[in-house]
């Protein structure tokens, strides 16, 4: 399978006609693959929560488009108070395609413009 800009542009058409703003593609082998790779199209306005993968570090390539991947700090015991502390543009056009994040680290992202990434994390998905 060859991922073109037609097959990109596909993908964004999806994500904008979605509920949530995003479409995602598994490129997983098969289902007994359990590691987590996607093709993940985003639409601005959509909601990313705050979260983080305790387990594993994410890798994150921007395919296309332009968004910015914002890190937090908890300050409080319960981590449910967040506290901005970096925040980092991707967009190939501008030559910033991506970034690994850490293990444990809590994040989220702003769509700026209608974006492609590529994903990817250990271990199999957990809702």
């Amino acid at each position: 399978m060859v991922f073109d800009k037609d097959f990109l542009d596909q993908l964004l058409e999806k994500a904008s006609v979605s509920e949530r703003l995003r479409q995602n593609f598994d490129l997983r082998n098969s289902p007994d693959d359990t590691s987590q790779r996607m093709l993940n199209a985003l639409q601005p306005g959509t909601v990313v929560p705050i979260h983080n993968h305790a387990d594993t570090a994410e890798t994150v390539i921007c395919l296309s488009g332009k968004l910015e991947e914002i890190f937090y700090k908890t300050s409080d015991a319960d981590n449910s108070m967040f506290e901005e502390v970096s925040r980092h543009l991707l967009c190939p056009n501008e030559g910033k395609y991506g970034m690994q994040i850490t293990a444990g680290v809590w994040h989220s992202i702003n769509v700026i413009e209608p974006s492609v990434i590529f994903e990817a994390k250990d271990g199999a998905y957990k809702g």
